[in-house]
């Protein structure tokens, strides 16, 4: 992917922006419409960029998005879940999927790399993942959550992460199946985080401690 970056020499604006291989641009600015000059040309230097980690297996960990609402939270939790190397996601009930051309535009390609499969009841999804005997773990504050971060080395894979809908968090049914709930703790006044960051945060806790046990690959007994 190509890319270069631009500036506008109108003193007033002096707005400095990248445009990307294939974008429509008019060689003005976008702000206030006056004259630029082209300061630095990339060439694939997304390609350049190496994985902090080789996965020879799954990791095991998996996620499950319940009825978002958001086609940029979707995509934004779907590009999370490819750098984090999670091993598949569930979309289920409302939750777009990665046709929708919202969801593509936010993850920036992810869409093509991450497995996902549609349900449209996200309990019955929940009950069949807990039968082949993978962990649910909720990510919701409740009165028998637990703290993420004290408690995180003890998920122990196969196991998958579901998250809520932005205004009424888990459906209820869920969190009855599940055999840990989790909450992120905060020192603010809003009571809860938007979800794509959140998914991103204990996501992100969740991996931290798989790669210190060396738990990606399957059992080997």
């Amino acid at each position: 992917m190509q890319v270069r970056i631009v500036h506008c020499v109108k003193p007033s604006c002096d707005l400095r922006f990248p445009v990307l291989e294939g974008e429509a641009f008019d060689d003005c600015c976008p702000a206030c419409g006056g004259p630029v000059e082209r300061l630095l040309d990339f060439t694939e230097i997304f390609e350049s960029q190496q994985r902090s980690y080789e996965f020879g297996q799954p990791t095991r960990f998996e996620a499950l998005l319940d009825n978002i609402r958001s086609a940029w939270n979707v995509g934004s939790m779907l590009r999370t879940a490819d750098g984090l190397g999670i091993s598949h996601v569930h979309l289920c009930g409302i939750s777009p999927t990665p046709d929708h051309p919202k969801v593509a535009k936010t993850s920036l390609g992810a869409e093509r790399w991450v497995s996902w499969t549609q349900h449209a009841n996200g309990l019955k999804a929940v009950q069949a993942l807990k039968q082949s005997g993978v962990q649910i773990w909720g990510l919701e504050r409740t009165g028998r959550s637990e703290d993420l971060f004290e408690i995180a080395k003890e998920l122990t894979p196969p196991g998958v992460l579901v998250v809520g809908n932005e205004v009424c968090g888990i459906d209820p049914g869920i969190l009855v199946q599940c055999d840990r709930v989790v909450h992120l703790p905060m020192l603010g006044l809003k009571g809860s985080y938007n979800v794509a960051f959140a998914f991103g945060m204990a996501a992100g806790i969740i991996f931290q401690n798989l790669v210190e046990a060396n738990r990606f690959a399957p059992d080997q007994n």
